[in-house]
């Protein structure tokens, strides 16, 4: 494992570990009901990888992960959560996957889509947070359907409602949450991929990377990761192997 002054002199040399945390993905982060600091999987280990480190972590907070990756261009921060992508992987480097997140649709319960392949047709619309994950995937993969961005990952939600499209795409949790508090909605069993969350290093902090790894394989070995969920009330089933 690479020295510690190593990796703080690679990723943080002003002292200061700036860490984006994305609320708009409420599986990995949320905020503390009683004082509103940063909470869930995302804030726990960066918590623990600055505690590690000798320094004090400073959350800045994002609503959407497309967000987040342009706030690398600013140099915004030194440390991020994101889910693993081959453009996002241009800029940056990440660790092993930590967590494993569903993206699937959000639909009508009188729609006639059973799976995600029904809703690749010529006419249907898709709603998406503008440079999430899944935006970013399905960009890739889709043949006929057509996308409509929102800003968040959240209002891709109520722009599916507000333009009557046929689907909104996003994590499973939080969309199934939203068909069960809202009548006449559905979320579909299967998925259009299993995306990896990971922890986001900037190129070029090799150093910084290689321990980053090591940590976060240590989080998964020992626990870590699934305490941190079930004390986020997340399914322990996310947890990456």
């Amino acid at each position: 494992m690479a020295d510690f002054s190593n990796v703080l002199n690679d990723l943080a040399p002003g002292g200061e570990l700036r860490v984006a945390i994305n609320y708009g993905n409420p599986v990995l982060a949320q905020r503390n009901a009683s004082d509103g600091a940063p909470a869930g999987i995302s804030a726990d280990l960066a918590r623990e990888a600055a505690r590690r480190l000798g320094v004090v972590p400073r959350f800045i907070s994002y609503d959407a992960a497309g967000k987040v990756f342009d706030g690398l261009s600013a140099n915004s921060w030194d440390l991020a959560f994101m889910a693993v992508d081959p453009i996002r992987a241009e800029k940056i480097n990440f660790t092993d996957p930590y967590v494993l997140i569903e993206g699937t649709y959000l639909v009508s319960e009188s729609s006639p889509y059973k799976s995600v392949e029904d809703l690749d047709k010529p006419g249907v619309r898709i709603a998406v947070g503008k440079g999430a994950a899944y935006d970013l995937f399905l960009s890739r993969h889709l043949q006929h359907a057509t996308i409509e961005r929102a800003a968040t990952s959240a209002s891709a939600i109520s722009l599916y409602i507000d333009k009557k499209l046929e689907a909104a795409a996003g994590v499973r949790q939080p969309l199934i949450a939203y068909a069960q508090s809202n009548a006449g909605l559905r979320v579909l069993d299967d998925h259009f991929t299993a995306i990896q969350q990971a922890i986001a290093i900037p190129k070029s902090r090799d150093v910084a990377h290689q321990w980053f790894n090591d940590f976060i394989q240590e989080m998964k070995a020992s626990g870590f990761v699934q305490e941190s969920l079930a004390r986020s009330n997340q399914s322990l089933d996310t947890a990456a192997p």
